[in-house]
Order: C-alpha cells, then sequence, then structure tokens
C-alpha cells in the first residue's frame, strides 16, 4: 500500500504552541508533536507499505535525534526533496528507499488508474495535466498561498482557452501537508485524498 504526506516538520519549535505555531496546530511542544507523529504512523504503516513524503521531513539531516526518530517510522520511505531537506549525512540519507526532487506514478483506485505527478512544490504545469494526470504537492501548508493557487486551478478549469474544461479531464492539484484536515497529521492513501476531494465537489 502507498501512502503521502508533507511538511511534517519534526523538531521544528515553530510548528507547536511553545513556538510561532505557523499552522496552528494541536500540539503544545516538539516533543508532544515528535510523538503523536510517530505514534499516529505506525499504528496506520506496515513494514512493506510505501510512504511518499512529500518534503520537509524537517530542517536539517545532521540531528542525532532525528536519525533516531526517523529509524523508527515504519515502512519503506521515499523523500521528495524539501526546501528544509537537509540529506547530507549518510546516516541520515540510508533511511530512505529512494530521494529525489521529482516523482511520477500510477496508482489504481477501484479498477481506474490515475497518473500522479510528486512535487514538494506546488507547480502550474506539470506533465500530463492535460490528460488528467494529479498533481501532489505540499510546502504552502494550510495557507493564503495555498488559496491562490487552487484558485488558479479553478481559472485553468473556467477557461475555454485553455481546454482545460472537459468534465473528465479536469486540473487537479491535492496538497498532502500534514496539517490539511483530510491529512489529520498522518499519511493518508490516495484513495482516502480522492475519496475526500470528490466529496467537496
Amino acid at each position: 500500500m502507498n501512502y503521502y504526506i508533507s511538511d511534517l516538520h519534526l523538531f521544528a519549535n515553530s510548528q507547536t504552541k511553545n513556538g510561532k505555531n505557523f499552522d496552528n496546530r494541536p500540539f503544545e511542544n516538539v516533543e508532544e508533536m515528535n510523538k503523536y507523529f510517530l505514534d499516529a504512523w505506525n499504528s496506520k504503516i506496515k513494514s512493506d507499505d510505501t510512504v511518499y513524503i512529500l518534503g520537509d521531513l524537517h530542517i536539517r539531516g545532521k540531528n542525532e535525534d532525528l536519525i533516531d526518530i526517523v529509524s523508527k517510522f515504519n515502512g519503506k520511505k521515499v523523500l521528495i526533496k524539501g526546501n528544509h531537506d537537509n540529506v547530507s549525512d549518510p546516516n541520515y540519507s540510508r533511511l530512505f528507499e529512494e530521494i529525489c526532487d521529482y516523482k511520477e506514478l500510477t496508482e489504481k483506485v477501484n479498477g481506474e488508474a490515475y497518473r500522479l505527478v510528486l512535487s514538494h512544490y506546488p507547480i502550474l504545469f506539470w506533465n500530463g495535466q492535460h490528460r488528467g494526470s494529479i498533481l501532489l504537492y505540499g510546502h504552502v501548508h494550510n495557507s493564503v498561498e495555498d488559496e491562490f493557487f487552487q484558485q488558479t486551478i479553478e481559472v485553468m478549469n473556467e477557461s475555454e482557452e485553455l481546454h482545460f474544461n472537459s468534465d473528465d479531464k479536469k486540473v487537479r492539484a491535492f496538497n498532502v501537508g500534514c496539517c490539511m484536515p483530510y491529512m489529520n497529521y498522518e499519511p493518508q492513501t490516495f484513495e482516502s485524498i480522492l475519496n475526500y476531494k470528490n466529496k467537496k465537489k
């Protein structure tokens, strides 16, 4: 089974009530946040599952505490690098099955194949978007930047000139940041994300 998540920001005090709490996360401090992530992850992810982390797992890769906790996360971990990911420490980088800047893959839901493009950053034009390819991204958290990006996607879908407006070829891009309401600070399957988005139409 494949799962997706981004922007955990492990050990980032700025993501808790003890700091500026940019995402308004429900965690008092780093210790509480890290423990929640680890417990929620391991209650769901099995050893043969793959979790695609779309960037910003943490701010650096040379911290022994970071290496210790990431080594305890179940499953095969694929890191799509974000702006805060430093993978220069081999003791950290070897915890991942793969590390890359961008990835494409296919998921099947109820017998239907979905082509996915994985990027830490929201990008306006991606491979196959005219043919139904779906972008999964992070970076912007639950913010005004994400609202702006999604509004731009809607403009694309409403534009006759861009030819994005057929019902089965709508441009779709899903934010898999952990703080999104459908992510609930834990990895989610593409099927669960898709079902949530379809219900919100």
